[in-house]
């Protein structure tokens, strides 16, 4: 704290005497005020009598905490209104000795039976903030009042009482753990609390004083599993990494027999000596003696009470999720969270780089898991260094015979990369994987000689070492590269390089007899001047000729020995000492050089390349210990699954007869399926351990869908319900039935809902939400469904992920339209949009234009939904718009052989996709003939563009005329959108080419954000042109008419007379166009655009001049 104290002193100003201090904090004096006449103001607020100064005060003290301003001086006059009666002002005082009574330790200990007097204050807040409070206070000598306190809290009628005692019970141990014992009784018994709000905090405790104590956590265990997913985000963390550690502790590994069998398979194959065969035979009886494994009831609780929140918004509660499973599930069901993980990879890259940690371990053991994500690891440009490290890392674990050629292919790509220390990585990725992968062995070492005449010295230096490692494998067929390698000692100069090149020929140099003798004259005459590691290959190499071939290397071994033998560095010195006693025979060197050969040019085992994640699974995944792969403080160890099962009966709950329900077996038989679907990779056995009583879980009827408190339904769950409850619920489902019978006649007979329907219809969606979740049991896993969605789904998830099916069916419903609803439109319903069920092999969608500025698709329905009229509920057809706005020619009669098709931007947003641009189609048979199916055909639109055609049409009758409306997504370019409109007889090629002005729509905003987002757009991103405003179009109605029909923009209010101010965003991106058209003297103006899109603002300025001026 002494160190925040300095912080918050520099910050804040400084406490030495006399010193000014210039006006930053609200509560200084002015620009000349010294610090004896500091807060002096406040002080007197502070001692007044009126509670509506202290209030001013203390807002003020806090906020000059909130901004790191040093505020403890005025630690006297605050703690003094600890026994104010006012709540808020009592409220803040406790925020404030919380964050100072740390170091003003002697103060706060004086008002210490006002802290104890507030223990019992009425109010929930204050009791809590006074325990805080005295919990912060860290002297010793109060340790009594501590316990004393925590223990009353821990009884307190208020779960958030209760849980700020579980919040002081860690900092009592920190100052005392000699109350370890008295801890310990506390955390039982706030263990047995049924609130989810102290659940994750008590756990917390457990955790910080008496992680052993598994015994505490088993009458709990239950309990805990259920009430997970209401626990808050930060609770879930901490209670499903104790239930990891807990589970390993009591339950079979689920792996077992499998492992076992691996195991022995392995032994058959390489042990072949005699001595084995015994302890085969016993490992082959102990085999065929195990029990096939049947999975606990408990074990398989936990881990369908988690897996739902692999769907959490939360990063952390997704991967200890993760790391569960992982840890405990059966293999079959372990797949499961890839995709879970996969999602993570688009959030911020701290996010990424944890996870990418986490799947490059997991990847080594479970590769299958992640394959089908194989493009999810490809790497962007964008990507921080650490990052594509990591994925690179993944791509190679995940490399094998079937997917290798598409792997190599993204790491051809990746070598020519800026980042040179992605590209070293790159290269050796390369290395592991033709070391793993035999058949394309050839093909990487080629393709790494290929590099070998790359510009970059960083690249080449790094292929050698590489090339290195892979011709240790089969040096014999490759003497060209050998060759080829010792010609690059004249440019290479990264030291590592040179000495992979050296030890290559001095191993090798049989392979090439003639070069080796050549290259060691080379470095012989540079050897002063090499690096101490090339030095000590070069004196290796010398050895190695001097044994193999004598003759023409005796004297250049001499040389570079004596060279050696006054090196600055003594380990060369040391080196070249050996080398020559036990090369040239002498009648000292003794026995040693007759084995010179045997020693020296001994066969070497290659190297194997493996990943540096291998042995990091021995940490727990998740947890800050794996990520730095070294044990950190406070971590503990996951322990191995135990051989034998221990009681599962010590999880029983015994229930007092007084609150047995006799409901309860009627409920027993009504069946009602799990909220969340197990239906995959579950065993047989499993799932018959699953159906025991003590098994179900009831967590989809908790407070939030049934009114009643999370305590309540926990409550049902131990068995200790009664038999009201059961009626109140059955009377609510009577009389939600008998509500919706009129519900339905009142949809069926009026076209345009009214406002009370609506609220029923989101009633009744909220209910079908509930029904379709409970039916997910019978229902395919999240995974596999996924596996068969449509594109179409991938692109409506990025605008309807966000709201609920109810909300979607009611703004379907009132969707107008002027012809008869096609077939696909009405049968189209709502789709149940999962966060895991999003196409990971595409990118994500373009962020939705944010519907506070903008006018959204619902208020344009919810402004037609008023009409009097009867209307059809087709959601892709809108009333005609012509003649309010310019018409195009799609297709002229004369080339559509009577049928005539013109088109307009009708400026409303497109009802399916907000990124599309609304074109309103008007076609005319007139001939005299029916034309039949008139749809869209094979529309070719340039990369990026995305075309949404209009429902089919199925006849158009002689003279009559049908307008439909198709979205097309421009992509922010006004080039022409080209497809085909088909009839039952023709084809016709055309194409619809929008202006600048219709690629955006208006956003209503005040004068102030516009000028702050002027502010910003300014530079290259500022369009100005200067002209003259022709005499009917100077009047404020003309100009703004003007603007308005060249560009979708919205007027923005202004104070100036002279200056006119529209705003709009571009539909695809969202990028903001703002407009300025200031009048200057006569006739002269001036038009500002400003765009970070610069093609489009150059083009706006052209349009909008083009139509003030004719």
């Amino acid at each position: 704290m002494a160190a925040g104290q300095a912080y918050s002193e520099e910050k804040g100003g400084s406490s030495s005497l006399g010193e000014p201090e210039y006006g930053h904090d609200p509560a200084s004096g002015g620009i000349f005020s010294s610090d004896y006449k500091r807060h002096d103001d406040l002080k007197e607020m502070l001692d007044s009598n009126k509670d509506s100064l202290k209030l001013e005060a203390m807002k003020r003290i806090v906020a000059m905490i909130a901004r790191g301003k040093n505020a403890s001086d005025l630690f006297p006059a605050v703690v003094k209104n600890v026994a104010c009666k006012n709540i808020e002002v009592k409220k803040l005082v406790y925020v404030y000795l919380v964050r100072y009574a740390e170091e003003q330790q002697d103060l706060a200990l004086l008002s210490i039976s006002t802290f104890q007097r507030g223990l019992k204050d009425p109010n929930q807040l204050i009791r809590a903030s006074a325990l805080r409070v005295l919990s912060s206070i860290r002297v010793p000598i109060i340790v009594p009042i501590m316990m004393l306190a925590i223990k009353e809290a821990a009884s307190d009628m208020s779960p958030y009482v209760r849980k700020t005692a579980a919040h002081a019970i860690p900092k009592l141990y920190s100052l005392d753990s000699d109350q370890k014992d008295q801890l310990i009784e506390v955390i039982e018994k706030l263990l047995a609390d049924k609130t989810t709000l102290v659940a994750g905090s008590v756990v917390m405790a457990f955790e910080e004083v008496c992680p052993e104590r598994i015994d505490l956590i088993h009458k709990n265990y239950r309990k805990l599993c259920n009430l997970l997913i209401d626990v808050e985000e930060w609770g879930q963390v901490v209670i499903i990494n104790m239930l990891t550690r807990y589970a390993r502790t009591q339950f079979l590994s689920p792996n077992q027999n499998e492992s076992l069998l691996e195991d022995s398979a392995e032994k058959a194959f390489y042990g072949s000596d005699e001595e084995d065969t015994k302890d085969d035979k016993a490992e082959a009886t102990s085999l065929v003696k195990r029990k096939p494994y049947v999975m606990d009831p408990d074990h398989r609780l936990l881990l369908r009470n988690t897996k739902p929140l692999l769907q959490s918004r939360n990063a952390a509660v997704v991967m200890a999720v993760a790391q569960l499973y992982f840890h405990l599930a059966p293999k079959a069901e372990v797949g499961v969270i890839a995709k879970a993980l996969v999602r993570l990879l688009r959030s911020h890259s701290e996010v990424q780089y944890v996870v990418l940690q986490n799947v490059a371990t997991m990847s080594i053991k479970r590769r299958g898991m992640f394959e089908p994500y194989l493009k999810s690891f490809y790497i962007r440009s964008t990507d921080p260094t650490q990052i594509k490290i990591l994925k690179l890392e993944v791509l190679t674990n995940l490399a094998n015979e079937t997917n290798i050629s598409t792997i190599l292919r993204e790491f051809q790509t990746y070598i020519r990369s800026m980042d040179k220390d992605f590209v070293a990585a790159t290269i050796q990725a390369i290395g592991r994987c033709a070391t793993n992968i035999g058949k394309v062995r050839d093909t990487c070492l080629n393709g790494l000689v290929q590099l070998l005449s790359n510009r970059d010295e960083l690249v080449v230096a790094e292929s050698v070492v590489v090339i290195k490692k892979l011709l240790q494998m089969q040096p014999a067929q490759h003497s060209e590269i050998i060759k080829h390698m010792a010609k690059l000692t004249d440019n290479i100069q990264v030291p590592m390089a040179r000495a992979s090149i050296l030890w290559l020929i001095g191993e090798y140099c049989e392979h090439v007899p003639k070069i080796a003798p050549d290259v060691l004259r080379k470095m012989a005459k540079s050897f002063t001047n090499e690096e101490d590691i090339v030095k000590l290959q070069v004196i290796n190499l010398a050895a190695k000729l001097y044994l193999t071939n004598s003759k023409q290397s005796k004297l250049l071994t001499q040389y570079v020995l004596n060279l050696a033998k006054y090196d600055q560095n003594y380990d060369i010195r040391d080196r070249a000492r050996f080398i020559r006693q036990l090369i040239v025979p002498t009648e000292k060197s003794g026995a040693l050089n007759k084995y010179a050969k045997k020693l020296f040019l001994a066969q070497k085992p290659a190297p194997i390349l493996e990943s540096s994640f291998k042995d990091r699974d021995h940490f727990q995944l998740g947890s800050l210990s794996h990520l730095l792969n070294a044990k950190a403080v406070g971590y503990q160890e996951l322990p191995d699954w135990p051989d034998e099962a221990p009681d599962p009966s010590v999880r029983n709950v015994e229930v007092p007869e007084w609150t047995k329900c006799t409901s309860r077996e009627k409920r027993k038989e009504k069946v009602e399926k799990p909220f969340y679907s197990d239906s995959e990779g579950e065993s047989g056995p499993t799932e018959s351990a699953d159906s025991e009583p003590e098994s179900v879980s009831e967590e989809s009827e908790t407070s939030s869908s049934e009114g009643s408190s999370s305590s309540g339904s926990e409550e049902e769950e131990e068995g200790s319900g009664d038999q009201s409850e059961d009626k109140e619920e059955e009377e609510k489902r009577k009389k939600k039935k008998e509500k919706e019978a009129p519900r339905k006649a009142s949809l069926e007979s009026a076209g345009s809902p009214s406002e009370e329907e609506e609220e029923e219809g989101v009633k009744k969606g909220k209910k079908k939400k509930q029904q379709q979740e409970r039916k997910g049991c019978g229902e395919t896993s999240s995974e596999e469904a996924s596996a068969s969605e449509s594109s179409s789904s991938e692109s409506d998830s990025g605008s309807e992920a966000q709201e609920s099916p109810a909300e979607v069916e009611t703004k379907r419903r009132k969707a107008p339209a002027s012809t008869k609803p096609s077939p696909r439109a009405t049968t189209a319903g709502p789709k149940e949009i999962s966060l895991l069920d999003l196409d990971d092999f595409t990118p994500p969608p373009p962020q939705p234009v944010p519907s506070s500025n903008i006018v959204s698709s619902s208020l344009v329905t919810d402004l037609e939904g008023l009409t009097l009229t009867d209307t059809s509920l087709a959601p892709a057809l809108l009333s005609p718009v012509f003649g309010s706005v310019r018409t195009y020619e799609l297709l002229h009669r004369m080339t559509g052989e009577g049928l005539s098709v013109e088109y307009c931007f009708s400026r409303r947003p497109f009802p399916h996709d907000p990124h599309m641009v609304a074109v309103q189609i008007q076609i005319s048979n007139n001939t005299d003939a029916e034309v039949k199916s008139l749809r869209i055909s094979e529309p070719k639109p340039l990369s990026g563009m995305r075309i949404q055609e209009f429902p089919e049409i199925e006849s158009l009758a002689p003279g009559d005329t049908a307008s439909v409306v198709m979205g097309i997504d421009f992509c922010d370019s006004t080039q022409a959108a080209n497809f085909q409109l088909c009839t039952h007889t023709r084809h016709f090629y055309v194409s619809i080419q929008p202006p600048v002005g219709e690629l955006m729509a208006p956003v209503f905003m005040s004068e102030n954000e516009f000028k702050k987002e002027q502010g910003k757009l300014t530079g290259m991103s500022e369009i100005t042109e200067k002209l003259t405003l022709p005499e009917k179009c100077r009047s404020d109605h003309a100009i703004v008419q003007q603007v308005t029909s060249a560009a979708n923009v919205g007027r923005v209010p202004c104070g100036a007379d002279n200056e006119y101010r529209f705003a709009a965003k571009t539909v695809t991106s969202g990028s903001l166009v703002l407009i300025t058209l200031e009048k200057r003297e006569g006739a002269a103006a001036q038009l500002t655009v400003n765009s970070e899109k610069m093609v489009i603002g150059t083009m706006l300025v052209k349009d909008i001049v083009q139509a003030l001026v004719q």
